[in-house]
């Protein structure tokens, strides 16, 4: 879960970039948790901890800013602050594959959004020494 400190600096960025128009989403800050859970940790979407929230409506709000462009422009938003973000690398000998992912990517890939959240979700855990 995110702490008040790491939510104060990211709710202004988000309510900046999120589509407007729909009805606020309710319990946002534990929905953005859930999504920055699942990106740091590797896992599916279903092993989401039930305390933060249906893992269903995580999934279903990150693929809709995926869709609408939102975690591009977050990212933007927060590389024109001069907040520099780090880099992640991962080692191909301990990912595994399904054999058939070797093809061509699909359409409405998600992918560069998901490294989008992982450094967001690291600019966030550094957030909170500054904030202090």
């Amino acid at each position: 879960m995110l702490t008040d400190a790491q939510w104060a600096g990211l709710e202004p960025l988000i309510e900046a970039c999120r589509p407007k128009g729909k009805a606020p989403p309710q319990e946002l800050r534990r929905t953005i948790s859930a999504i920055r859970w699942r990106n740091r940790n590797g896992a599916t979407w279903r092993a989401i901890p039930a305390d933060l929230g249906p893992w269903w409506h995580a999934a279903q709000n990150f693929i809709r800013w995926a869709r609408a462009g939102v975690w591009e422009r977050l990212l933007d938003l927060v590389q024109s602050r001069g907040v520099a973000l780090g880099m992640v690398f991962l080692d191909g000998t301990s990912i595994r594959a399904h054999q058939e992912a070797a093809g061509a990517a699909r359409r409405g890939d998600l992918e560069p959004s998901e490294t989008i959240v992982k450094l967001l979700a690291d600019h966030v855990a550094g957030l909170a020494p500054r904030l202090a």
